[in-house]
């Protein structure tokens, strides 16, 4: 991505090497960790269902880091990350105006290890979350290494795609969209809220797409190779994908987040058109995703 020169967004808070919110282990016989990670983190909309799925053991860790000093590549993403952030704030205060609202932005929470959110305790293991109680996003850094080092979706579009759909559960959030899609899943069985996650995260990834869309209107931001950066990092994150990776098989009634096709077909949608509107995963019906 072209970021020279690019600014960066003040809405962000700093808590790298804090640490002291309690440890959580991540469980559920997915696989090894680092798989459960990248599968906690696509759940995104609701980090408390993220936590109190995957728990297998919380314990009192009272962990802080001492002495901490980020390395350079840190350093680097995380002045990435702010510009990134910025970008968002650019293209959704602009989208939200012409529908004659205001866009408020999220505050992006960088952290190392573990965190204390609105939405409760997290690790580092749950990976990248949004929290609609303080409308913040968390992102431990360290997520980017691990996604290049285990499932090989590398690239800066890739890790501004992580961002952006975090950010995507934020514009649910201010449209409403999100909390009535929690509210039905609170009412339904779990195949059927099982269900709407995956409209919900279907719809996150489109709204990236959306951003990236404009973002490169506006700034002639992506290079050659970015979009298909991107393509590859939603490929390797559908809950197919992952499950077949894990375990050697999928499950499909327990996917929440969308199939790999799913995940790379919205996000494109989102990227060609531009268009919110054309992102409506609810009223569709399922087998149509």
């Amino acid at each position: 991505m072209r970021l020279n020169g690019r600014r960066e967004s003040s809405n962000v808070s700093d808590r790298r090497g804090s640490g002291g919110a309690r440890g959580l282990k991540i469980g559920g016989g997915i696989g090894a960790v680092i798989i459960a990670v990248i599968i906690a983190w696509i759940s995104g909309g609701n980090p408390l269902d993220v936590i109190t799925s995957n728990v297998g053991n919380l314990t009192s860790s009272n962990h802080t880091t001492q002495n901490y000093t980020p390395t350079e590549e840190e350093e680097e993403l995380a002045q990435f990350s702010r510009q990134i952030l910025a970008g968002t704030e650019d293209v959704w205060t602009k989208l939200f105006a012409s529908m004659g609202k205001e866009y408020e932005p999220p505050t992006l929470v960088l952290f190392t290890d573990a965190v204390q959110s609105a939405c409760g305790n997290a690790t580092s293991q749950v990976g990248p979350f949004y929290c609609s109680a303080d409308q913040c996003l968390y992102i431990d850094l360290s997520f980017f290494r691990d996604m290049r080092k285990t499932l090989g979706a590398d690239g800066d579009f890739a890790y501004a795609y992580v961002i952006a759909h975090e950010v995507g559960h934020h514009v649910q959030h201010l449209l409403g969209t999100l909390d009535q899609a929690h509210s039905q899943m609170n009412r339904v069985n779990e195949t059927e809220a099982n269900n709407i996650s995956v409209r919900i995260e279907l719809q996150a990834d489109f709204l990236a797409g959306v951003w990236a869309h404009h973002d490169n209107a506006m700034f002639n931001s992506l290079e050659p190779g970015d979009i298909e950066e991107a393509l590859d990092a939603s490929m390797k994150i559908g809950d197919d994908y992952l499950q077949k990776r894990a375990q050697g098989y999928s499950v499909p009634d327990s996917f929440t987040h969308g199939t790999s096709e799913q995940r790379s077909r919205w996000l494109k949608r989102g990227l060609s058109t531009g268009d919110i509107t054309k992102g409506d995963t609810f009223s569709i019906p399922y087998s149509s995703l």
